[in-house]
């Protein structure tokens, strides 16, 4: 079992994932760093304005290329890692072990094993959703975790979505579940952008489904998983307190986006990007040059939301997007390259680096977990 430095007081599980030799093997471990003790309780959430406050503090290292993190109710937090297709353990006592390698993956370019959920049911089961990119596709697979926390094993994964295009960029692949119960998956135009203006297409969308992969009977579009369209590479979702739904999205050469998604709502890629004022599609809320962002996860907490930026490499905080005069502010450029961002149980904002993916500039200790405490912001 590799060391790892234990967990900020979160509550996770973890899964042994059905093992496949088309995955590269796994070639390091995570390994000790400092960390800071603090209560496995979840706390109050927060409500209104939230602003990070303080250093950050890492809770684990040595990772490859990290993509997803989820926490579960069980004391440990789960970790996609692209290339690798391996799904990483951290354990609330400070191990770090690979759980399993999901079968059928094969990474490629920004492909690889991307998003992950979890599902835990009414009558105790639980499920991983997995979104990664296959021999011919990307594709949604889920699998029931089994065991407990530090030794859990995955059952025999289900395919609830194939078929949405694969490309070597412009995957997509973020999974949420939404305050309706039903899991949001995002998917990029995979290298051809007429997708993205198809509304019966997988491509280029924000998709909508129930847990099982059907198509719920209240989707804007009888039949289609489609929720909105319109999307270049959307990846981050997340919504506010007040229910409203966000998405962060890739630009092309000009203009990345925030956007607050609204179904069966037109974002207007490839014939729009960023804010055109053109009735025909939806203007984002927020933009950046491309140089600034290249958004990735997307948390929201409180009224408050969290990008997580590629490219910038720097943490950015959107104030007011529910009020329709958004502010925004950045933080945590030491960072390097950060690809996710979560709202974590007990109360802190998790970010995951991801300077090992390579297009980033690898520093002692990366690919990092990191926790930063937040507060109300007034």
């Amino acid at each position: 079992m590799k060391k790892v430095l234990p967990l900020l007081a979160l509550t996770a599980v973890a899964v042994a994932l059905v093992g496949c030799t088309e995955a590269p093997e796994r070639t390091a471990s995570p390994r000790p760093v400092p960390t800071a003790s603090a209560s496995t309780e979840p706390t109050a959430p927060l409500i209104g304005a939230v602003a990070p406050v303080g250093e950050a503090t890492a809770l684990a290292a040595g990772l490859q290329a990290p993509w997803s993190v989820v926490p579960v109710q069980s004391g440990s937090a789960l970790v996609s890692e692209r290339d690798t297709a391996s799904v990483v353990e951290l354990t609330a006592d400070g191990q770090a072990r690979v759980a399993g390698v999901v079968e059928g993956v094969v990474p490629g370019g920004e492909g690889g094993l991307l998003g992950l959920a979890v599902l835990p049911e009414d009558s105790g089961a639980t499920w991983l959703y997995a979104y990664f990119t296959g021999a011919d596709d990307n594709r949604i697979v889920r699998m029931p975790l089994e065991g407990g926390a530090g030794t859990f094993a995955l059952g025999a994964p289900e395919v609830i979505l194939e078929g949405i295009a694969k490309a070597r960029n412009h995957d997509g692949g973020r999974l949420a579940f939404g305050p309706d119960g039903m899991l949001y998956a995002t998917s990029g135009d995979a290298g051809q952008p007429g997708a993205a203006q198809d509304p019966l297409s997988l491509n280029g969308k924000i998709l909508r489904m129930t847990p099982e992969g059907d198509v719920p009977a209240d989707n804007p579009i009888e039949g289609s998983l489609t929720w909105s369209y319109g999307h270049r590479n959307p990846q981050g979702i997340a919504w506010t307190e007040s229910g409203a739904m966000y998405a962060a999205e890739f630009g092309q050469d000009t203009w990345d986006e925030i956007n607050r998604i609204e179904p069966g709502s037109n974002y207007g890629w490839p014939e729009a990007e960023g804010i055109v004022g053109d009735s025909s599609f939806v203007d984002p809320i927020v933009q950046w040059s491309t140089d600034e962002a290249s958004p990735s996860g997307l948390a929201a907490v409180g009224s408050s939301l969290f990008v997580a930026g590629l490219g910038g490499e720097r943490l950015w905080i959107v104030q007011g997007a529910d009020s329709g005069s958004p502010t925004t502010d950045a933080a945590f450029g030491e960072l390097g390259r950060i690809r996710d961002v979560i709202a974590a149980p007990d109360g802190t904002l998790w970010m995951l680096t991801g300077n090992t993916d390579g297009r980033g500039d690898p520093r002692e200790g990366d690919d990092r977990l990191v926790s930063v405490p937040l507060t109300s912001a007034g």
